[in-house]
């Protein structure tokens, strides 16, 4: 795609949002945004993007799109319905959800825009954030190939780590079996933390020297350092995480597979929710854990 002719649009505009826009406009200046409340899009729109008043108009304006919101109903209502994308899309049309969501809901969407001569890609991201900020986002993706191929150097903007998994519903899959390890490592993060303050010991230096080794993970070098300072702003939502664990568990549960580490992980960040973190970062868990 021709980066000083392709239209590109982008829905959704929060704490991962917002970054990834502002690095697809770096290259693809005909950028239009929607979000629910303008006001998150601001720097955006100061940046140059044009707005859309709905999805039904960015969908029949542009060439391809973005879209990034909270939940799956959301995604519903997006995506489905007289003033959705796909009722208004033009044809040839990409549209891209990057939302994480339902494996099954990628695939209706898939199976409904083709029938209407649009192409979709599931498209989650992983990274926080960190990653969005700095534009080295993973991104798992699931639909037809060539479109993946047509979509990708779009997806390069912000993406560091961009992989195809397969047909639709594959980067949403991809996308559980990514929160199902961070769920369970979380756990061991605070631990780990306050079983070294209860020795005694200096928690910057115990991180500093366990996380060069085989205990290392993304969540102990970039979450465990807010733990520390008392950082709980979102760099992800527990409220967003919850639904995650909610919806790989049911994806579980359909295929007759226990996943008892990830049921743990629910269980306390719904305490944690209890106690009015919701809104907090999921490095919040470390609250759980009281002297």
């Amino acid at each position: 795609m021709n980066s000083e002719t392709v239209k590109a649009g982008f829905i959704g505009t929060g704490v991962m949002g917002k970054s990834m826009a502002l690095h697809l406009m770096k290259e693809y200046k005909n950028l239009y945004v929607y979000t629910r409340t303008k006001e998150k899009a601001k720097a955006i729109l100061e940046n140059g993007a044009k707005w859309s008043a709905s999805p039904a108009e960015m969908a029949s304006n542009v060439d391809v799109l973005f879209t990034i919101v909270g939940y799956p109903h959301d995604v519903e209502e997006i995506y489905f319905g007289q003033n959705g994308i796909l009722e208004n899309g033009k044809k040839g049309l990409i549209a891209v959800d990057m939302t994480t969501s339902k494996p099954s809901l990628a695939r209706k969407i898939y199976n409904e825009a083709d029938a209407k001569g649009i192409h979709t890609l599931d498209a989650p991201v992983s990274g926080g954030d960190t990653g969005a900020r700095n534009g080295t986002l993973s991104i798992m993706v699931g639909g037809d190939e060539d479109i993946f191929e047509r979509a990708k150097p779009l997806f390069e903007t912000f993406g560091g780590n961009i992989r195809y998994h397969g047909k639709a519903g594959s980067g949403q899959h991809t996308k559980m079996a990514n929160q199902i390890a961070i769920a369970t490592n979380m756990i061991g993060v605070c631990e780990a933390l306050v079983y070294a303050r209860k020795a005694g010991l200096d928690l910057e230096d115990v991180l500093q020297t366990i996380s060069g080794g085989a205990a290392g993970s993304w969540s102990l070098s970039n979450l465990a350092p807010r733990m520390i300072a008392g950082n709980f702003e979102p760099g992800f939502f527990v409220k967003h995480f919850i639904k995650d664990m909610g919806i790989a568990l049911e994806e579980a549960e359909r295929m007759e597979l226990s996943l008892p580490g990830l049921s743990l992980a629910k269980q306390l960040y719904e305490e944690l929710q209890s106690q009015g973190a919701e809104n907090d970062g999921t490095q919040a868990l470390f609250k759980l854990w009281k002297e």
